[in-house]
């Protein structure tokens, strides 16, 4: 295959790839509301609890082990605004 078919697929190949791609501009699934997770009421996941932990240590907080995913997730943004740690600037 030369330059110009290596091209020409490599357009094709890009063509294909599905609208929920890792895109920079496709920003849909970043922001979702807890509430509305189909699985918030799972318990929280490993990396939310090493996170929050670090987290509440930063605030001088115990963490909730009770905690499901969406409740976990929205303790992690209120202590990321105590601590300032995690958010974009």
């Amino acid at each position: 295959m030369n330059s110009t078919e290596k091209d020409k697929q490599f357009d094709q190949d890009k063509n294909n790839t599905p609208d929920n791609s890792n895109s920079s501009t496709d920003n849909t699934n970043t922001i979702k509301d807890p509430d509305t997770w189909t699985t918030g009421d799972e318990p929280m996941t490993g990396a939310q609890h090493s996170y929050l932990k670090t987290l509440s240590d930063q605030a001088g907080e115990q963490v909730d082990e009770t905690l499901n995913k969406a409740e976990a997730s929205k303790k992690i943004d209120e202590l990321q605004h105590k601590t300032g740690r995690g958010l974009e600037h």
